[in-house]
């Protein structure tokens, strides 16, 4: 969206609406040459025409079409925007504009994120290589716009408002869904420019994405493909603000936000592990008494598998064991594994490698029921570009292929 100026997409969407310039001019109060020039200069900047020019009006090509569905979801995510964030502030609000996001420019957006980000006003202008004052004056401009203060000064920066983040959310999901139309373009002139940003669990990490990146990328080498790790919650944040596409991982029930939906992958076994040679290695169905007399390797109590490991002495009626270490990094469970007595639960496919090379052993422990649901998490109004969509199409593959293993092998 940065390239973008946001008076342009405007016009762009009336003119496909109305079918000519003439009719969108009376309705967004540009002049017919002004209209005419932004949408050249959109063309130029997509490097494609957007529009078949006939006697009896203006209509879409397949670039346009393709372009219009983006400009349309991205300015409607901001109208959306502008209105919760008034909502939010109407205690507070003073007289700004009903429809303010009509009226703000893609500098003042851009210097809005800026200031989010860097939460200074300094940092934020040299982010973004313009002047301080810059800066200011289009926070200024944004808050009179809208009525109501989306910043408020801490000792530590300048932080959000509740107001100001709501709207921060559909700036940027606007910017996002402006991003996937240019690769979008780009698909349909012949070059592959997509990024897909995956935001990832720990057994997703470490089994089922290398296998579908390796598979996407023989066939779509020029794809970028950006893998973040971290707490549940805070790629959870990243979805919900479209810095990631999708999330990876142990499915939560129920879902923490109403604007992200689920969807199971495979059915992920448990098992208990332990280094080779460990004194429980090779006896026969081991009891929660006997486990909890070692130290164990833990999830934190966050974690799906957290809750499977208290259930598993909790249904014996047997003390949780108190010598816990809590991580979810898989070379920190094998190192502490190997060089100790200690036990961990964990999926086996994380460890399929280790067990095979006999580092670790899995004990005999019944674990019937004890499973969790391995699958994705998206927006609710996510549209993904046809690559995206192609690597979602993978990982239900590689799944399925994973969970008809499973059942071959039981």
């Amino acid at each position: 969206m940065e390239k973008f100026n946001l008076r342009h997409l405007r016009a762009f969407r009336q003119v496909a609406r109305c079918g000519g310039v003439s009719a969108a001019s009376d309705k967004i109060f540009l002049s017919q040459p002004a209209i005419t020039q932004a949408l050249a200069k959109l063309e130029i900047s997509l490097g494609t025409s957007l529009f078949v020019r006939k006697s009896t009006g203006m209509f879409l090509t397949e670039a346009g079409t393709i372009f219009y569905g983006r400009v349309d979801r991205s300015l409607e995510m901001l109208a959306v925007g502008a209105k919760r964030g008034a909502r939010a502030a109407v205690k507070g609000r003073s007289a700004g504009f009903q429809n303010f996001d009509q009226l703000l420019t893609t500098a003042q957006l851009r210097s809005f994120l800026a200031l989010c980000d860097a939460g200074n006003y300094s940092w934020a202008a040299r982010n973004l290589g313009i002047s301080r004052p810059s800066v200011h004056r289009s926070i200024n401009d944004i808050e009179r716009i809208a009525g109501f203060t989306m910043f408020i000064k801490t000792a530590h920066g300048f932080e959000l408002t509740q107001s100001g983040e709501v709207f921060r959310r559909s700036v940027m999901l606007a910017f996002e869904e402006l991003r996937q139309g240019l690769e979008e373009i780009d698909f349909l002139l012949g070059q592959d420019t997509a990024r897909i940003v995956v935001g990832s669990l720990p057994l997703a990490r470490s089994f089922i994405l290398p296998q579908v990146i390796n598979e996407i990328t023989k066939h779509r080498p020029e794809v970028s493909i950006i893998v973040r790790d971290g707490s549940y919650t805070d790629l959870l944040h990243a979805l919900r603000y479209g810095e990631i596409d999708i999330l990876i991982g142990a499915l939560r029930s129920p879902v923490q936000v109403d604007d992200v939906e689920q969807e199971a992958l495979f059915t992920d076994k448990l098992a208990i592990a332990a280094r080779a040679g460990h004194p429980l290695a090779g006896k026969e169905k081991l009891d929660a008494k006997t486990l909890a007399q070692f130290p164990w390797v833990t999830p934190s109590p966050t974690i799906p598998t957290r809750e499977q490991f208290d259930a598993l002495f909790g249904a014996a009626d047997v003390n949780v064991p108190t010598q816990l270490v809590e991580t979810s990094s898989l070379i920190l469970i094998r190192g502490l594994l190997v060089g100790s007595d200690r036990l961990t639960i964990i999926s086996r496919h994380q460890i399929a490698k280790e067990l095979e090379d006999g580092i670790l052993v899995e004990l005999d422990v019944s674990l019937a029921g004890f499973e969790r649901k391995i699958g994705i998490a998206k927006r609710l109004d996510w549209a993904p570009t046809k690559t995206q969509k192609r690597f979602v199409e993978m990982l239900h593959s590689v799944c399925s292929d994973l969970q008809a293993n499973d059942r071959s092998v039981r």
